[in-house]
């Protein structure tokens, strides 16, 4: 079976505090995007579960999170495991922000239901996916959702009006953990404005959505990557984005276009920026 995995973005983001089982309590929108890996799921005779990349720098074993999904699986009541060969193509640049090892382990869990003929409902399968990492859940059900708790706790919202979106991954890459560790000692700027993004996205009013973006981890970069961060999103906003943010803990940041001319004005310029440049739409 082949399969998507579609790469996330974080409309808007906010860390509330910290709880004390070490985890953060969020408060985002989440927004899936055309860009995606592809995987290829093949049965093999042999019981083993091997796992290939066309990234020579990602593991093939289980420590990849497509693997963990299939061994989460499987561990499942009255589950049965097979030998099964995952072929991972990325184009979700990794480290980046946009979730793309968590869509993969969502793609994997969402065609083993489908491929063992299950039929979990998607409730169940994003529980399943909770176990492999907190992005999983969203990943499994896609679309436009708010995510609270570390991310799994997940209410689906209006899809956001399908619009253009040009992404940046600057060249450095950003420690989750690290980032995560220095947030609550941060004095942040602002926050988003979540409850005022829904109402829009409520209206169907994408540019009411984009002005409310803003995700807090940006406070947290080091200055050096906050100043690349914010020249992007100035660029961004300078070809006509409707408004820019980061994603995740970063590096890259998006801008929502309601223009294809502009967004593909927008992502040659950026092609200039060095990193790695994409266009590309929402998906509902």
């Amino acid at each position: 079976m082949e399969i998507l995995a579609h790469a996330k973005l974080n409309l808007t983001l906010d860390v509330l505090g910290k709880r004390p089982d070490g985890y953060h309590d969020l408060r985002m929108i989440m927004q899936s995007v055309e860009l995606a890996d592809t995987l290829t799921l093949t049965r093999n005779d042999t019981g083993e579960l091997r796992v290939s990349t066309n990234l020579h720098f990602l593991p093939n074993n289980e420590k990849n999170l497509a693997a963990q999904a299939a061994l989460c699986w499987w561990e499942r009541e009255n589950a049965v495991p097979c030998g099964l060969d995952i072929n991972i193509e990325k184009h979700i640049p990794v480290c980046a922000g946009l979730a793309g090892g968590s869509s993969d382990a969502a793609a994997v869990l969402r065609a083993l239901n489908q491929m063992e003929d299950v039929r979990l409902s998607p409730e169940r399968v994003a529980g399943i996916g909770a176990r492999v990492g907190s992005d999983v859940p969203y990943c499994v059900m896609g679309g436009t959702a708010l995510a609270e708790g570390r991310g799994e706790v997940l209410t689906p919202l209006p899809p956001l009006p399908k619009c253009w979106v040009v992404l940046c991954k600057p060249e450095f890459s950003i420690s989750t953990p690290a980032l995560f560790a220095k947030i609550d000692s941060v004095r942040l700027r602002c926050r988003p404005d979540t409850q005022g993004a829904i109402a829009a996205l409520e209206r169907g009013d994408l540019a009411g959505v984009a002005r409310r973006m803003y995700n807090v981890f940006e406070d947290a970069l080091p200055e050096r990557q906050r100043t690349r961060v914010n020249d992007i999103k100035n660029a961004l906003i300078q070809c006509g984005a409707l408004g820019a943010s980061m994603s995740g803990t970063g590096p890259t940041a998006f801008g929502l276009f309601d223009s294809e001319v502009l967004a593909r004005e927008a992502w040659e310029r950026l092609s200039d920026f060095g990193g790695e440049v994409f266009l590309t739409q929402t998906v509902s």
